[in-house]
């Protein structure tokens, strides 16, 4: 199972922000989309960073409210481990699980093709799982 098999489940979208916007309008666009982090892009195709909610609640523990009015590349990551589309799940589950990764963009050719959660990989490798199981089940009980 590949990272492009969980993107087909998923979907292809990603949200994106510009460096230059503040942790106020992060705060929105997260809560606008339900979604737990944005990538940081200067041009929507890039990956300059990424910033979630843990971003904003550590930049608020530190320095607190004023972090609001700062520019996300304050409080964002920006060293990013991305994934391509041809990555094997398993590989992508080890990878964030090693460095306390919980987003990871899908880039290839130069470009930005989606973005996965660690919710997203362990769900597709629950899925798969239990895919696995009800096989074996029916060859043991005879019925396949």
């Amino acid at each position: 199972m590949h990272i492009s098999d969980v993107l087909r489940v998923k979907g292809t979208d990603v949200v994106t922000i510009t460096p230059d916007t503040k942790v106020r309008r992060l705060l929105a666009v997260l809560a606008e989309h339900r979604i737990g982090a944005v990538v940081v892009s200067h041009d929507g195709v890039s990956v300059d960073g990424i910033a979630g909610e843990r971003d904003i609640v550590r930049a608020l523990a530190k320095r607190g409210a004023a972090v609001m009015s700062e520019p996300v590349t304050a409080i964002c990551a920006a060293e990013v481990r991305t994934v391509t589309p041809q990555a094997a799940v398993e590989e992508v589950v080890r990878m964030m699980t090693e460095h306390r990764v919980q987003y990871a963009p899908v880039a290839a050719d130069g470009g930005l093709r989606g973005i996965v959660s660690i919710g997203d990989v362990a769900q597709n490798r629950i899925v798969e799982l239990e895919s696995e199981r009800a096989a074996l089940t029916e060859y043991i009980r005879g019925t396949r």
